[in-house]
């Protein structure tokens, strides 16, 4: 049976890609600082500590014959974008990194699978909201928005260069905007759809949300069951990337919103105040994975809206009652 490593098995796309990976019949290691927030890990075996620490990371490696590396220090808008994380940012990400490629080389591993992320695309390409260019060439000359796309850029080479030159197989994606249920959805790391998620279900009817800038900048957003089943699909592929997964239906943050308060049947308000935005307009080019691949989303952005809001309304509900609980105990 081939023996899996998830790094990042305590996170959102992490506990998702465990599950769907004991689906299918592996036996599955998860590793992370973390255990995952929102579900019981369905992991073999989870193994918690730092990967940026060497002795760790050796150990981790026992015995793997395939990672899944989808550890970093990441979180949306409110914690990339301030400028105040961005030490952490670079140097945990590009240490896990390192740890994981060069101990899993010594280790035996035969193959690496790395999340990237649509910020290491140019800002340059990415002003005009309505037609960003996000092709998977159009990377270079390189000029992130972010800290955070410099390292994961930094790290596409990285991966790339110990394939020339060590002949391991790797894969890299990616990652446009994922989400779903058992993420993140208050605190600050939030990406859009679950903020968004949790203050329409926090507001009473008729009143009213903040979102930041105008809300004509525009995303694509990528359900997670969809994300998996691309990575699952490019790594058991002939094709190294990278390449986009993501989806190509594009949305202004004022319209998402509107779809969540569709869903939730609330009519509110929308007031726009400063904050950290990130570029004006960015968008999946799902060109390359459909030619190489075959692969495309399978469902509309709003069936997944639909299960997320109602994962984090009923996380609302619950967090009404902490104090009182906290209070009985």
């Amino acid at each position: 049976m081939k023996r899996i490593l998830v790094n990042g098995a305590g996170g959102f796309i992490g506990g998702h890609l465990v599950k769907r990976l004991k689906r299918e019949g592996f036996w599955v290691r998860g590793a992370d600082l973390k255990e995952h927030e929102f579900a019981q890990t369905q992991a073999d075996e989870f193994l918690l500590g730092d990967l940026c620490e060497q002795d760790f990371i050796q150990r981790v490696l026992e015995g793997i014959d395939e990672v899944y590396q989808l550890a970093a220090d990441m979180g949306g808008a409110g914690y990339i974008f301030t400028g105040e994380h961005d030490a952490n940012v670079m140097r945990n990400s590009a240490t896990i990194n390192l740890n994981t490629l060069e101990y899993g080389l010594r280790a035996g591993v035969k193959k690496f699978f790395y999340s990237s992320s649509a910020c290491i695309y140019p800002e340059y390409n990415q002003r005009d909201p309505d037609n960003p260019k996000c092709s998977e060439e159009s990377a270079y000359p390189a000029a992130p928005d972010s800290e955070y796309g410099w390292e994961k850029l930094f790290s596409e080479r990285l991966y790339l260069s110990y394939s020339r030159n060590h002949k391991v197989d790797v894969r890299v994606a990616r990652f446009h905007n994922i989400f779903g249920p058992e993420g993140t959805w208050r605190g600050g790391r939030e990406k859009s759809p679950a903020a968004l998620c949790r203050k329409v279900a926090e507001a009473q009817a008729g009143g009213e949300i903040e979102i930041w800038g105008d809300g004509r900048q525009t995303r694509s957003f990528l359900y997670v069951d969809e994300c998996v089943d691309g990575v699952r699909r490019l790594t058991d592929s002939d094709f190294t990337g990278p390449v986009n997964v993501g989806s190509e239906e594009m949305v202004t943050i004022n319209h998402l919103a509107e779809l969540i308060m569709d869903i939730a049947g609330k009519k509110l308000s929308i007031r726009h105040i400063p904050g950290p935005l990130g570029v004006r307009g960015r968008n999946s080019d799902n060109a390359l994975i459909r030619e190489k691949l075959h692969w495309a989303p399978s469902q509309p952005l709003r069936k997944g809206l639909e299960m997320t809001y109602e994962w984090i309304s009923r996380q609302v509900e619950a967090a009404k009652l902490e104090p009182a609980l906290a209070a009985a105990r």
